[in-house]
């Protein structure tokens, strides 16, 4: 089945395979669970779920109609409605290519860390394995130290895997999905039942679902619902515009985009289940509260986790082997979508094969990506996915819902997406585009800046903060610079 002479997906359930895949990755593994672990426990389900509900599905239908009707890649998607606005698209798949330069790092991590899963070599002390005898971490960004090569090896591989993954585009990774988006979940679902029947899993579990209203006072909260929410489900970075432009015309737009959304937060959910439940075990074999078992950030995964296996009481190797498979799977799918989003993009302004295309991105990315394969990367990851999975995920919402709010017209799209749903949106998701979501982040992102003014992010010098926020503001001008320029042919 084809739409001229562009490609569509195999069936409608590669593409929702492939939309859930992007959407759960290793955001929800750690990302979520942290985040949550950190604000409250149950008290933050509760501004991630208005999130979801005021912003994510909203925004996941508004993307799924942009690329459906114009059946093109973002930048193109948004100047099939006006010419002037293309460079949304291009800052959008360029935030999510300058995320994937780093999330292939984290991917690197959990490659190495399933090979030391065979015999359990981070030993007793997992933090002091993590920090020193893995990433070699260095005293302060600015000291950066050499590369950490196995880490840069591992990235190679990563890049090696993310190019074969999409060397067909869509062709390619509706086939690949049905085992990374389905294996992952499998292998979930035996890490929950593990963490249940632990003893103390009541403990963690009590400590997730119990909320601590007070935290909702901190604008800190509610930035990060929202930007987890934006992460979580690749809205904001052009992939679900792409993955929508490669549906055949008779493609339900509503319906996807509820069962997505949901499929998300679901596993999100059913991944702190598994957490925190091996959380409460933690707690109790260390005899202290649960609040005070967990690393920070990627520790939960690196530090946390591979302490608690330690302490399973049988196969210990074997459940290490599964986490660290079910982070690669998971990882990997949300990997090639961000990089597919960029390359249908490319491919679209540029006439060059698939492959060649593919090939200078993953170069191109491996190069950039040395910096947070140095002993000073963890900082640097840290710093540019603040500015970029935050700031920059937040701000094309906001762009995103005024171009269509107000250039646009949101009720051109609702009607759009109604003829082709089984069921249909009303008046309210109008008002939501024009007005709610694009007020709530604008409000969201000067309430953030005006603390961080006050208090630097992470405690970092403002000379590095001022680094990672340059990332937004290069990503800015390049998206202009290839908005404006012509379409060239590149010779193979």
């Amino acid at each position: 089945m084809s739409m001229g002479n562009r490609e569509n997906w195999d069936s409608r359930l590669a593409f929702i395979l492939a939309a859930i895949g992007s959407a759960v990755g290793l955001g929800n593994i750690w990302r979520f669970p942290y985040i949550a672990y950190k604000y409250g426990g149950g008290a933050f389900l509760i501004p991630y779920i208005i999130a979801l509900l005021t912003a994510g599905i909203p925004i996941l239908i508004l993307e799924f109609s942009l690329g459906h009707k114009s059946a093109k890649a973002a930048p193109k998607a948004f100047g099939f409605f006006n010419k002037k606005f293309k460079w949304i698209g291009w800052w959008a798949v360029l935030i999510g290519m300058s995320i994937v330069i780093y999330y292939a790092v984290i991917m690197s991590w959990s490659l190495i860390y399933l090979g030391k899963s065979f015999n359990l070599a981070w030993g007793n002390a997992t933090d002091s394995y993590f920090f020193n005898n893995l990433l070699h971490l260095s005293k302060t960004p600015s000291e950066i130290g050499g590369v950490v090569w196995p880490i840069f090896w591992g990235l190679i591989g990563i890049w090696i895997w993310i190019y074969f993954s999409i060397i067909k585009g869509v062709k390619s990774v509706g086939k690949v999905v049905y085992i990374t988006v389905v294996f992952p979940w499998i292998i979930l679902l035996i890490l929950i039942v593990r963490g249940i029947t632990l003893p103390g899993a009541m403990k963690g579990l009590s400590f997730l679902f119990t909320p601590n209203f007070a935290a909702l006072k901190s604008p800190e909260v509610w930035i990060n619902a929202y930007s987890q929410i934006f992460f979580s489900l690749s809205i904001g970075f052009g992939i679900m515009i792409a993955y929508a432009s490669f549906l055949p015309k008779k493609s339900d737009i509503v319906n996807n985009a509820f069962l997505i959304g949901f499929a998300n937060s679901a596993t999100s959910l059913l991944a702190s289940i598994a957490i925190f439940s091996t959380l409460g075990y933690l707690s109790v074999q260390r005899g202290v509260p649960v609040s005070k078992v967990v690393a920070s950030g990627p520790g939960l995964a690196f530090v946390t986790y591979p302490a608690i296996i330690n302490l399973f009481p049988f196969a210990k190797e074997l459940f290490g082997i599964l986490f660290f498979v079910m982070l690669l799977t998971l990882g990997i799918d949300s990997a090639f979508s961000l990089v597919e989003a960029f390359s249908s993009a490319a491919l679209e302004k540029w006439k060059i094969s698939r492959a060649l295309m593919n090939f200078i991105i993953a170069v191109i990315a491996i190069i950039l990506g040395i910096l947070f394969s140095t002993r000073s990367g963890l900082y640097w990851l840290d710093i540019f996915d603040h500015y970029l999975s935050v700031y920059g995920l937040l701000i094309i919402g906001v762009l995103e819902t005024l171009f269509v709010g107000y250039i646009v017209g949101p009720k051109k799209l609702r009607n759009y997406a109604n003829e082709r749903s089984d069921f249909t949106i009303g008046k309210w998701w109008d008002a939501m585009i024009k007005y709610l979501i694009p007020a709530a982040l604008i409000i969201i992102l000067i309430w953030n800046i005006r603390d961080e003014i006050v208090k630097p992010y992470g405690g970092y010098t403002r000379g590095a903060l001022l680094i990672g926020m340059s990332i937004l503001i290069v990503t800015f001008i390049v998206a202009i610079v290839f908005s404006i320029s012509r379409a060239r042919r590149i010779k193979d």
